[in-house]
């Protein structure tokens, strides 16, 4: 059971969740492969992983069918707590997944937000990278539920400036108010909605602009000639690193942040943000990348 635990003077919370500390770990890229190692997430081993709650697909559940799945997590942070497998492969992500499978995974995100929307706020978020807190490396996100009398500490939907992609449904931007280098958000046209009420059409918009979003930050920070001032760190060049959530509030949004640096003393003992990237040069960093667009995506992308 998790433990929720208050500050009664700036009505914070923390959640004590001692079960995670005996998750698997497999995300270290210095192990050598070994024909012993198993990936728990993989088609074959659909009994280990966890009790299952839904798919997309054929076969039944515990067996070999399923396109996504979804699990309930064996370590969770709270008592709802579950896992989205992107698909039956282990190495290709959202960014490299073909575009119909996205389509699936933005409606088991949508399935999965209203399945659970009754027991209190639900949480759909994306680790990528070890410095981004995976750790499994089979592609997957996961939805927690928060209990609704819990204040949530996140913020509202910024205003739309720095436009990086717009098209019919979706604007994809860099706030004015980005606290990381390179934040991008993905924000809805059709606003005061909970992200359970998109329509089948923005659910498979939504596919296209996020993929096209995850695509434009993967190039440009994996790039060897994208070097930025006062920004060393600035590089996917081994693999990358982000986080994205779904805002479960009205209005809702997506948010992209790449970790690309770390926290220190002076943003933890002050609770500010240093940004050394200026979101305008961010925005017109990623509007130009060249992701070899289809004919298709350059009518989507208007």
């Amino acid at each position: 059971m998790a433990k929720y635990v208050p500050d009664i003077t700036t009505n914070r919370w923390v959640i004590f969740a001692e079960g995670r500390t005996k998750r698997p770990v497999d995300t270290d890229k210095s192990k050598s492969a070994n024909v012993n190692e198993i990936c728990v997430f993989c088609p074959g081993f659909e009994r280990i992983p966890g009790e299952e709650i839904y798919r997309v697909g054929e076969g039944r559940a515990y067996e070999r069918g399923w396109k996504v799945r979804v699990i309930k997590n064996k370590y969770p942070i709270t008592d709802f707590h579950e896992v989205i497998i992107h698909s039956p492969d282990d190495k290709l992500d959202i960014d490299r997944l073909p575009l119909d499978q996205v389509k699936l995974i933005m409606r088991v995100y949508r399935e999965r937000f209203n399945a659970n929307k009754d027991l209190g706020h639900s949480i759909i978020f994306n680790n990528v990278g070890e410095v981004a807190g995976a750790s499994i490396r089979h592609p997957h996100s996961q939805l927690v539920v928060v209990p609704k009398q819990i204040n949530l500490d996140t913020l509202p939907l910024e205003a739309v400036v720095n436009t990086v992609v717009d098209n019919k449904n979706f604007v994809v931007f860099c706030p004015n108010f980005s606290q990381w280098p390179f934040e991008l958000w993905i924000a809805p046209k059709r606003r005061g909605e909970f992200f359970g009420q998109i329509t089948d059409e923005e659910s498979d918009d939504l596919a296209y602009v996020l993929q096209n979003a995850l695509k434009r930050l993967i190039k440009h920070l994996s790039g060897a000639g994208h070097y930025h001032p006062g920004m060393p760190m600035v590089s996917f060049k081994d693999g990358p690193a982000y986080n994205y959530y779904v805002h479960h509030g009205k209005d809702w949004y997506i948010r992209i942040i790449p970790r690309l640096v770390h926290r220190a003393g002076f943003e933890l003992g002050t609770g500010l943000s240093v940004n050394t990237i200026d979101p305008v040069d961010a925005a017109e960093a990623l509007k130009e990348e060249d992701i070899g667009q289809t004919l298709e995506e350059k009518i989507l992308n208007g």
